[in-house]
C-alpha cells in the first residue's frame, strides 16, 4: 500500500487521499480497472511503476475522482443552505416554537454528547458494550456534534479547498 501512495503522492494526491482513507479498497479497485490489472495492491503498484502510460490513465481517474467531490460538495452545501434558509424563514414566522426549535434540539443533542463522553470516560463499561460505547462516540462526534458545528458556524478550511476545487472544475 505504502508503494502506491509513494507512486501517486505527486501524481495523483486526492487519489493517495482516497486510498489511505477508509475507502482504500474502493479506490485501488477504481484503480485497478482503469490500468486493466488485478485488484491487487501489488498488481496496482507493478502497473504503476512499469508503465508510464499508466500516469496518464491516473490523472484521468483523478479528474473522475474530483467531479465526483465536487459534486458532493454542492448536495452538502445546498442541503446545509436549505436547513439555513429553513431556520432564517422560521425565525421570520414569529412562532416562538418554530424559531427557537432548532436552538433547542442543538442544545439538547449537545448537552447529550458531553454527558456521553463524561460518562464513557470516567465510568466503567462492560467489556461486552466497549464496542457500543465506541460506535455511539464516534456516531455523536463525527456527525451530531459536527453537524450542529457546521451550521452554526460554517465548515472548515477543507470545505473552503473543496470551494475552490469547484471553481476550478467550471
Amino acid at each position: 500500500m505504502n508503494e502506491i501512495l509513494k507512486l501517486l503522492g505527486n501524481a495523483a494526491p486526492a487519489l493517495a487521499t482516497a486510498i489511505a482513507g477508509p475507502l482504500g479498497g474502493a479506490a485501488v479497485s477504481a484503480l485497478a480497472s482503469k490500468l486493466g490489472v488485478s485488484e491487487t495492491v501489488e498488481a496496482v503498484a507493478k502497473e504503476l511503476a512499469g508503465n508510464p502510460e499508466a500516469l496518464a490513465k491516473i490523472k484521468e481517474l483523478e479528474l473522475e475522482f474530483a467531479k465526483v467531490q465536487v459534486e458532493q460538495t454542492k448536495a452538502d452545501t445546498e442541503n446545509t443552505q436549505g436547513a439555513r434558509t429553513m431556520q432564517t424563514a422560521a425565525l421570520a414566522s414569529g412562532d416562538k416554537f418554530a424559531a427557537r426549535f432548532v436552538y433547542w434540539l442543538a442544545i439538547g443533542w449537545s448537552v447529550f454528547a458531553v454527558l456521553y463522553i463524561v460518562g464513557i470516560t470516567f465510568f466503567p463499561i462492560p467489556e461486552n458494550n466497549v464496542r457500543f460505547a465506541d460506535t455511539i462516540l464516534g456516531f455523536l462526534l463525527g456527525t451530531v456534534v459536527a453537524t450542529i458545528l457546521n451550521f452554526f458556524f460554517g465548515s472548515s478550511k477543507s470545505s473552503k479547498d473543496k470551494d475552490e476545487m469547484m471553481k476550478a472544475a467550471k
